[in-house]
C-alpha cells in the first residue's frame, strides 16, 4: 500500500529544487532528478508529451547483462528540459533528431537532455545501453535449470522497473506503441508483446523481430528468451521449461485462457483489444502471474502439479488465468492514469475471474470461492491500524510497489460486488461497457468508473465513493434484536468503525445486503435492506416468530465485519454443519471464526466444533476453510498446553479423514496437508515416518512430491534427529526441475540457531538467490510453534526494511514483514516491533503501515493466548 508522505521530506525536495535554479525550467515543485517518477514529473511530462512509440533492441547473448538501443519518437508541446528515465548500469550514444547529444545529465535515475536539443512537433531520441540479468534485483529475471544446464530470462517490470531496462517515459499514462528485436542464442526461443514478424539468423546468434503493439502502459512491456518447449492451439501458443514438458497440461491450459477471453469479450461487449495474447509458465517466477500485453506470464510452480491436484489447487489455477486474461482489458486496454488507483485494474480482475467462473461453471460454487478467498484476508487487513484506503494517494512511482496489498486484492473486487448488487446486473455491465469503450487505449480514474456506473444507473454514487473508495477502514455491522414474548419487537443493524484510525472523517458506509431469519421449523425469511445511518431498522421483521438466528449477510453483498449476536452464535455453533446451502454454510464458519478474532468464542471450542462437523462436512472448499482456521488456532491461538490437549483428537480426525475412501480425493489430501502442517504427539510424528518411509500410502500408492518436502520439512521442524541428512537424501531423491527449490525451503526449518543464522544471512546478502526462493522459505524459518529461533533475528529483520523495498519486488516486503512478525506468538515479539516502531518516527508511512498491519494481528494473537 502507498500512503501519504510525511511532510518533512517533501520541505527537504522544495528546498532542493529551490537550490537548483536549472530545475525551474521543468514546472514542477520538485527536483524532476530525484530518483523515481515523481507526480510532478509524471503530470509535466502527460502535458506536454503524446504519441509515443519505442523501438528496442536487445541482445541477451550474455549471462549478466545485455547490450541494447532504444529509439523513442513522440509529439511534444512546448515545455522544457526533456526528462527520460533510466537506472541501468551504463548509457551512451545518445542522439536527439539525428545529432548527437554530449550535454545531457544522467542522475538519480533520470537523463536530462537541454531543450535547445528538441523542438516543437515530432522528436526522436535514441542511446544505447546496457541493462542486469540476475537472478533477482534485476529487470532481466536469470532463472538457470539444474536438471538439464539450461537458462532462461524473462522480465518483470511493474509497477516502475521498465526504466531499469531501458531509458523511456516511465510512467502509466504515457502509453507507447512499442516494436522489440532480441537477439539470442541459436537454439533459444523469444517471445515478446507483438506478433513475430521474423528472425534474422546469424553464425553465434538468431534476432527475433516482433512488430508494433498497439498504445501500452510501460510496465506492460515483457519478453521472455531460452530453450522453450512450446504448445500451439488457434492463435495461442504456451511457453515452459523444457525440462517440465511431460508436467504441463498444455490443453487445459490453452482452453481455459482462450475460454476466458472469448467470455470477457461477449461480457465487455468490447472485442479482445490486441493482437495475440500468448502465456508463459515463468520458472521462479514472484507472482502468481502477470498480464502483459500478448504475453501473459504464469507462475510455473502453481501451475505444473507434480501429484493429482486438490479441488482448491484446480480452482486457483483457473481464478489466477480469468484473472490475468481479465487485465487484458482492465489494466491493459484501459489502465489507471496513476498507481493511487492501482485497485481499478486488480479489483476489477478479481471479481470479473469471479463472475466467470459463476457462468461458465454454475455448479462450481464461485461466490463462495469468492467469499473465501477474499473476505476474510480483506477484514483481516482493513481491521488494522495501518489500513489504507482503497485509492491510495502516491506522491512516486517507487513507492508504488507499498500499494499491493490485500486492500486492493481482496477489499476493492468485494466493494464491486457490493456496488453491482446496489445498482442492478444491467446497469452496472452498461456502465462497464461505456467505461471500457470511452477510455480505450488510454487512461481513466476511479471517478470516471463510479460516473460511468452513476450514467448508466441513475443511482447516486458520491457517498458510494467517499466511504468505500476514500476512507480507510471497514464497519463492523451487529444486530440488536428486540424481543416481545416469542416474536420480533424491532430489528436493527447497527454500524461502527471496525477501528478508530486518525483524521478518519467519520460517516456511515452505504450499501444493501439481506438478513436472514433462520428458523428450524419453518421457513426461513430473507428481508432486503439498505442502509440509512449508523442505524438502520429492518422493515419487515417486526411481529414475526423469533428466530433461531440472524445473518445480516445473506449471499455476501455487503461488505463489513458482519457479528453473530451471542444468542445467534450460540446456535450457530452448535449446528453450522446442518445448515444445506454452501454459501451460507461458508459464511457462518467465517462468522464463528470472526467471533474468535474478537475474543468472543475461545480459539479451543472452534477447533472442538470442527472436529465435531468435519466428518459430516463434503464440500471440499469448506472444509479447507475449517481445516486452515483451526490449523492457525492450534498454530497461533491456542497455548501449548491447551494445543496438547486437544491434538491427540484433531490427528486422529486428520488421520482418518486420510484414509477415508467415502471422501473426495481433494478432501482426504487436504486432511493429509493439514496433519503434516499441524502434528505434534509422537503418534503423529511416527505416522508422518511411516509416509516418508512408504510403508504408509496415501490414495493407494507412496506420498509424491511435493508431499514428502512438506513431511520432510515438518520432520526437521519438530527435531527430528540429523534433518540435514534427512533433507540432502531427500534432494538425491528428487531428481526433478523442483527438487533444488524445495531443499532449499525445507533447510529453512532446521531448527538450531546457526542454520536461522545462515539463512538469514543469504537473504539479504546472497544475490545469486531467488527472490521466490526466498519468500518460500520464510514460513519455516518463523515457526510460530518455535518464535524464540526467529526472535533474535526479528529486529534485524525489520531494520532492513528500507533497503527490502529499494531493492526486492512487490510482494517481498510484505511477506517478509508478516512472515517474520506473523511468525512470533508472545509479548516479547510484540516487545520488539513496538520498539521498532517507537524508535524509528522518521519510518517511511509506508512501510509503517505494514508494519502496523502484522503489529495488530501479533497484538491479537497475544491477547487471545492470554484470555485462555
Amino acid at each position: 500500500m502507498r500512503p501519504l508522505r510525511s511532510a518533512a521530506p517533501v520541505l527537504a525536495i522544495l528546498a532542493a529544487a529551490a537550490a537548483h535554479p536549472l530545475d525551474a525550467q521543468m514546472g514542477p515543485a520538485t527536483d524532476p532528478m530525484q530518483p523515481g517518477v515523481s507526480l510532478e514529473l509524471a503530470r509535466e511530462r502527460a502535458a506536454t508529451i503524446s504519441d509515443v512509440r519505442y523501438a528496442l533492441a536487445l541482445d541477451v547473448t550474455r549471462r549478466d547483462s545485455a547490450r541494447g538501443s532504444v529509439e523513442a519518437r513522440f509529439q511534444r508541446r512546448g515545455g522544457g528540459d526533456l526528462v527520460l528515465d533510466f537506472r541501468g548500469p551504463s548509457l551512451h550514444a545518445v542522439r536527439v533528431n539525428g545529432a548527437a547529444v554530449t550535454d545531457f545529465r544522467w542522475a538519480g535515475g533520470h537523463i536530462r537532455i537541454p531543450a535547445r536539443h528538441l523542438r516543437e512537433g515530432a522528436n526522436r531520441v535514441a542511446a544505447e545501453f546496457t541493462t542486469r540479468i540476475a537472478a533477482a534485483g534485476a529487470p532481466i529475471i536469470r532463472a538457470d535449470d539444474a536438471k538439464d544446464a539450461t537458462t532462461y530470462l524473462y522480465t518483470l517490470l511493474v509497477p516502475a522497473d521498465a526504466n531499469a531496462l531501458f531509458p523511456c517515459f516511465d510512467q502509466p499514462d504515457l502509453k507507447a506503441r512499442v516494436r522489440t528485436r532480441i537477439t539470442a542464442p541459436p537454439s533459444w526461443k523469444v517471445l515478446a508483446n507483438g506478433a513475430l514478424e521474423g528472425r534474422d539468423t546469424a553464425a553465434a546468434a538468431v534476432t527475433w523481430r516482433f512488430g508494433e503493439t498497439q498504445p501500452i502502459s510501460t510496465y506492460l512491456i515483457a519478453f521472455a528468451a531460452g530453450p522453450w518447449a512450446t504448445w500451439e492451439s488457434e492463435g495461442l501458443t504456451l511457453y515452459a521449461r523444457a525440462s517440465r514438458r511431460a508436467e504441463v497440461e498444455a490443453d487445459s491450459l490453452i482452453r481455459a485462457n482462450q475460454r476466458a477471453a472469448t467470455w470477457l469479450a461477449g461480457y465487455f461487449g468490447v472485442p479482445f483489444p490486441f493482437a495475440k495474447m500468448d502465456a508463459l509458465l515463468a520458472p521462479a517466477f514472484p507472482f502468481g502471474g502477470m498480464e502483459h500485453v500478448g504475453a501473459i506470464f504464469y507462475n510455473e510452480t502453481q501451475f505444473v502439479f507434480r501429484e493429482p491436484p486438490t479441488l482448491s489447487q484446480r480452482l486457483g489455477r483457473e481464478q489466477t488465468i480469468y484473472h490475468e486474461v481479465a487485465h487484458q482489458w482492465f489494466g491493459d486496454l484501459v489502465t489507471m492514469r496513476w498507481f493511487d488507483d492501482l485497485w481499478l485494474k486488480e479489483g476489477f480482475a478479481t471479481y470479473m475471474a469471479a463472475r466467470m467462473q459463476a457462468e461458465l461453471a454454475p455448479a462450481s460454487g464461485a461466490w463462495k470461492t469468492f467469499y473465501l478467498r477474499n473476505k476474510p484476508t480483506a477484514y483481516a487487513t482493513d481491521a488494522t491500524s495501518g489500513t489504507t484506503p482503497v485509492w491510495q494517494e502516491l506522491a512516486n512511482l517507487d513507492l508504488a510497489k507499498s500499494n499491493y496489498g490485500p486492500i486492493v486484492y481482496n477489499k476493492a473486487p468485494s466493494i464491486l460486488k457490493q456496488l453491482n448488487f446496489l445498482v442492478g446486473d444491467t446497469a452496472f455491465r452498461a456502465g462497464v461497457h461505456t467505461f471500457l469503450t470511452r477510455h480505450a487505449y488510454s487512461n481513466a480514474t476511479w471517478r470516471d468508473l463510479l460516473a460511468a456506473v452513476e450514467e448508466a444507473s441513475g443511482a447516486p454514487l458520491k457517498q458510494f465513493g467517499e466511504q468505500y473508495i476514500l476512507r480507510a477502514g471497514m464497519p463492523i455491522v451487529e444486530t440488536q434484536l428486540d424481543a416481545d414474548g416469542g416474536k420480533i419487537r424491532a430489528l436493527r443493524l447497527v454500524q461502527r468503525p471496525a477501528r478508530a484510525l486518525p483524521g478518519d472523517a467519520g460517516g456511515w458506509w452505504p450499501g444493501r445486503v439481506r438478513v436472514r431469519l433462520a428458523y428450524r421449523d419453518r421457513d426461513d425469511v430473507v428481508l432486503p435492506v439498505t442502509f440509512e445511518g449508523a442505524t438502520t431498522v429492518v422493515e419487515g421483521a417486526a411481529g414475526l416468530p423469533l428466530p433461531d438466528y440472524v445473518w445480516s449477510n445473506d449471499g455476501d453483498y455487503g461488505y463489513g465485519l458482519f457479528l453473530l449476536d451471542d444468542r445467534s452464535a450460540k446456535r450457530v455453533a452448535a449446528n453450522v454443519g446442518a445448515t444445506r446451502d454452501d454459501l451460507l454454510r461458508a459464511q457462518l464458519w467465517g462468522a464463528l471464526w470472526d467471533r474468535v478474532r474478537e475474543g468472543r468464542m475461545p480459539a479451543a471450542r472452534f477447533v472442538e466444533a470442527a472436529i465435531r462437523e468435519l466428518p459430516g462436512e463434503r464440500d471440499e472448499q469448506i472444509a479447507d476453510a475449517v481445516l486452515g482456521r483451526a490449523s492457525t488456532a492450534l498454530n497461533l491461538y491456542l497455548r501449548p498446553d491447551d494445543a496438547a490437549r486437544v491434538a491427540p483428537a484433531w490427528e486422529r480426525l486428520l488421520a482418518s479423514r486420510a484414509d477415508d475412501a467415502s471422501l473426495s480425493y481433494g478432501m482426504r489430501k487436504a486432511s493429509l496437508d493439514a496433519l503434516v502442517g499441524t502434528v505434534r504427539t509422537e503418534a503423529g510424528r511416527a505416522l508422518l515416518r511411516e509416509y516418508l518411509a512408504e510403508r504408509k500410502q496415501f490414495d493407494g500408492k507412496p506420498v509424491q512430491q511435493p508431499t514428502r518436502w512438506s513431511i520432510v520439512g515438518a520432520l526437521a521442524a519438530l527435531g527430528e534427529p540429523n534433518p540435514a541428512a534427512l533433507i540432502a537424501a531427500e534432494a538425491a531423491r528428487d531428481t526433478g526441475a523442483e527438487g533444488p527449490r524445495r531443499a532449499f525451503v525445507a533447510g529453512a526449518a532446521i531448527p538450531t540457531a546457526a542454520a536461522r543464522t545462515e539463512y538469514f544471512r543469504r537473504y539479504l546478502e546472497d544475490p545469486q538467490l531467488n527472490e521466490e526462493w526466498a519468500t518460500a522459505s520464510l514460513g519455516a524459518f518463523n515457526d510460530p510453534a518455535r518464535p524464540e529461533l526467529s526472535l533474535p533475528h526479528l529486529r534485524a529483520s525489520l531494520d532492513r526494511l528500507e533497503w527490502i523495498r529499494e531493492n526486492r519486488r512487490i510482494f517481498f516486503l510484505p511477506r517478509w514483514v508478516n512472515a517474520f512478525i506473523g511468525g512470533q506468538t508472545t509479548p516479547e515479539g510484540l516487545a520488539v516491533v513496538d520498539r521498532f516502531l517507537a524508535e524509528t518516527p522518521r519510518l517511511p508511512l509506508d512501510i509503517r503501515r505494514k508494519v502496523l498491519q502484522a503489529r495488530d494481528e501479533l497484538e491479537r494473537t497475544v491477547r487471545i493466548r492470554a484470555a485462555l
